[in-house]
């Protein structure tokens, strides 16, 4: 089979940090890296669920929330995916990724969908884990323009 483009990436020269990793049509999918790769430091279960939980609610609670196409953590527990339409800018896409992570890193509440009707695993959560990953997230793209986007060593083909 062919190698897909997320697997031909050298994730040996990955570092934290926000990356463009597809175009699809009008759909761009951007790699939100919180972990360096394959370093034994991964992000914890509860955490990701948890934050995947408030980036998500907070997304599409914004005005960009009919740009917002998917958000969801990486199998490997190193990020996540945010998928976006491509209506929505790159620095678009990078304000509401900052402002999530602001969000995130001081909200104190009920976690949305937490409740067993609204999630099928309701009862694995860490807000404390997923606002330590926020506030890590806010010093690495406190200064992230759209010229960063680039992944440190693009595979041919991975950008329009």
């Amino acid at each position: 089979m062919k190698k897909i483009a997320s697997f031909a990436l050298n994730h040996d020269v990955l570092q934290k940090g926000m990356y463009l990793s597809r175009t699809d049509g009008d759909i761009l999918t951007y790699d939100l890296r919180m972990r360096v790769p394959n370093q034994g430091d991964y992000l914890d279960n509860a955490a990701i669920h948890t934050f995947e939980h408030l980036f998500a609610t907070f997304a599409r609670n914004t005005s960009d929330q009919n740009q917002i196409v998917y958000f969801g953590p990486m199998g490997c527990r190193t990020g996540f995916y945010l998928l976006t339409r491509d209506a929505l800018p790159h620095t678009g896409a990078i304000q509401l990724t900052k402002d999530a992570m602001d969000f995130i890193a001081n909200y104190n509440e009920e976690i949305p969908g937490t409740k067993k009707e609204e999630c099928g695993n309701y009862k694995e959560h860490d807000l404390q884990g997923a606002r330590a990953i926020a506030k890590d997230m806010q010093t690495v793209l406190a200064d992230w323009t759209e010229q960063d986007l680039a992944y440190p060593e693009a595979p041919e083909g991975t950008f329009v």
